[in-house]
């Protein structure tokens, strides 16, 4: 376990250079890494928008298609407002604060390999901004508490 994590370590240390040497776009990086490995679920003809999949969940949940990340503005609903960080909620490694060591349910479909998924982070990580990838939503709820201004200005999302 350990040498698996030094090699996932490692692999995000090698990469996360090379990613912040070039600047990380929608259009040139996400929308791509979307629709290799989100499209199945979040673009489906019958995909809700966000404000939809609020409205009836479990029906989506059930059905196994969740709300629609084909667009820049679904995304950014999911990362900026009104849903708040819920793309990184869903999307972390389980290393981020608050997460508790607990992988987002979505991690695990940023790639076949740790290292696939380490990279692909390693590029929204980018995209979003440093210092904007983070937990928190608009509101506070238990323990985590709301996005403060600051985070929310580290927020870059360049299309």
């Amino acid at each position: 376990m350990k040498r698996k994590l030094l090699a996932v370590t490692l692999c995000a240390t090698m990469i996360a250079p090379a990613i912040a040497q070039e600047e990380i776009t929608y259009r040139q990086h996400i929308e791509p890494m979307l629709k290799k490995y989100c499209n199945e679920c979040h673009a489906a003809p019958d995909a809700p928008t966000m404000a939809d999949f609020k409205l009836d969940e479990e029906k989506w949940k059930k059905a196994k298609v969740g709300p629609r990340l084909d667009t820049y503005e679904h995304l950014v609903i999911l990362v900026a407002y009104p849903s708040t960080g819920a793309i990184m909620r869903r999307l972390d490694d389980g290393t981020s604060q608050y997460a508790n060591g607990k992988p987002g349910n979505m991690y695990k479909y940023l790639g076949k390999t740790d290292e696939e998924r380490q990279a692909n982070l390693a590029i929204m990580k980018a995209w979003v901004g440093e210092g904007g990838w983070n937990l928190n939503r608009m509101k506070a709820r238990g323990d985590v508490p709301a996005l403060t201004k600051e985070q929310f200005d580290k927020l870059e999302l360049k299309y």
